[in-house]
């Protein structure tokens, strides 16, 4: 899922790089309100008519609402960080109606970011999900968003988000550079719906599913996507 800031292009099309590297590319956008960033997914005709993506202080309930209604889902990121995120405002605010599913783990969080973002799902019951919040192609693939099975496409990508059917997870990636330096990741059991055996959201793209290939694992899907990101960027240049 790749989530562009406050910027909607209808035109993009990554179906060359979804055939050439095997994968499914889904999008979105994350736009900022005034109770933080949020990330809203299945961006149709209406939701870029009724909002505009660029205003830095978009009123989070009517995003949260009005996406909704539309056939979207908004979810809050990084809701540990300060003044972008969720907790901060609720600090001083009253919670959100209509939330289902925040950022459970955000890999660009610093220390305790995250874990107060748990606190935030054990009181009000969101959902929780997982983002790289890759700037750098380095960085793609250090949290994953874990379903119980294929996501085929960006609608299915929202309706499990708001149903809940879904878990999250550190990468091996992350687990070796937290032991280096020292910080404690928390426990991905604590993300995970009890009973659900899940898989990676990214899977092999229409052409190459029918393809007798194993599967991919976590490792090989992000070696995948920093490949296709890093000729995406020479390309453009």
């Amino acid at each position: 899922m790749l989530t562009e800031h406050r910027q909607w292009d209808p035109t993009a099309d990554y179906r060359d790089l979804e055939d050439r590297y095997g994968i499914l590319i889904l999008r979105g956008a994350e736009v900022e309100t005034d109770y933080g960033h949020i990330l809203v997914y299945g961006v149709n005709d209406d939701i870029t008519r009724r909002f505009d993506f660029t205003n830095v202080r978009l009123s989070a309930q009517e995003v949260v609402s009005e996406v909704a209604r539309m056939g979207g889902v908004a979810a809050p990121c990084h809701p540990g960080r300060p003044t972008i995120g969720l907790c901060e405002h609720y600090d001083s605010k009253p919670p959100l109606e209509g939330v289902v599913a925040v950022e459970a783990l955000n890999g660009g969080s610093r220390k305790g970011e995250n874990e107060r973002v748990q606190a935030l799902i054990d009181r009000y019951g969101y959902g929780a999900f997982g983002g790289s919040d890759a700037h750098l192609v380095s960085l793609i693939g250090i949290c994953a968003t874990e379903f119980d099975d294929d996501v085929r496409d960006v609608d299915g990508w929202s309706r499990r988000c708001s149903s809940g059917q879904l878990s999250v997870r550190w990468t091996f990636r992350e687990q070796v550079r937290a032991a280096r330096s020292g910080h404690e990741r928390p426990d991905r059991s604590q993300h995970r719906r009890q009973g659900v055996r899940p898989h990676l959201a990214f899977r092999r793209s229409r052409k190459s599913r029918s393809s007798p290939t194993r599967r991919p694992t976590a490792s090989s899907t992000r070696s995948t996507l920093i490949r296709a990101a890093a000729r995406a960027d020479r390309t453009a240049a």
